[in-house]
C-alpha cells in the first residue's frame, strides 16, 4: 500500500514537474529549526547505489541548503503547475566532492550530476564543459528518498470565474 502511494506520488511529480520546467520549492531546516526555502530544478531518477526511486537536484557547493542538509538530512520538495501540486518528503543523501556517498566512487560523480540534470529537464550541448563547471563549483547531488507524498485531493481543483 505505501509503495503504491509513493509510486502514484512520483507519477504526479513527473507530470507536474514536466508541466512547469521541473521547478520545485526545496524546504530544509535552518540551525534554529525554522524552514529554509529555495527554488530549484529537480527530477525523478533511480538512486545511483540502490536503484530505488529518488527525487534529486544539484546544489552548488558552499550553500546554506547543503549546510542545512548536512546537519539535518531531510527535505521536502514541492512541485506545482497551476493549482495542482505534489510534495515529496524524506531523508536526503548527498553525493559530491565534499560529501562522498557510500557505494559511489568519485569517478561516478560526473555521470550522476549529468543524470540529475537530465531528470530535471536539462539539456547541454557541451557535456565536458558542464562537467568542468560542476567540478569547479563543487556541485553536489541531493537525493531525497520519498517517505511521504502529499497532494491536493481530487475535486479540489480551482476554477477561475470571470
Amino acid at each position: 500500500m505505501v509503495r503504491t502511494l509513493i509510486d502514484d506520488g512520483l507519477r504526479l511529480v513527473r507530470e507536474i514537474g514536466a508541466a512547469d520546467r521541473w521547478l520545485a520549492v526545496l524546504i530544509t531546516r535552518r540551525p534554529d529549526g525554522e524552514p529554509a526555502v529555495s527554488v530549484v530544478n529537480a527530477g525523478v531518477l533511480a538512486h545511483p547505489v540502490t536503484g530505488a526511486p529518488t527525487v534529486a537536484l544539484v546544489a552548488r557547493g558552499g550553500t546554506a541548503k547543503l549546510a542545512n542538509l548536512r546537519r539535518t538530512p531531510s527535505a521536502t520538495l514541492v512541485f506545482r503547475a497551476g493549482w495542482e501540486w505534489v510534495a515529496v518528503t524524506g531523508p536526503a543523501e548527498l553525493a559530491g566532492p565534499d560529501d562522498p556517498l557510500p557505494g559511489l566512487g568519485p569517478a561516478a560523480l560526473p555521470r550522476l550530476l549529468r543524470d540529475v540534470y537530465a531528470a530535471a529537464g536539462g539539456v547541454h550541448d557541451d557535456l565536458p564543459t558542464y562537467d568542468a563547471v560542476m567540478a569547479a563549483e563543487r556541485r553536489t547531488a541531493v537525493l531525497v528518498t520519498p517517505r511521504r507524498v502529499t497532494t491536493n485531493p481530487p475535486g479540489t481543483e480551482h476554477v477561475e470565474h470571470g
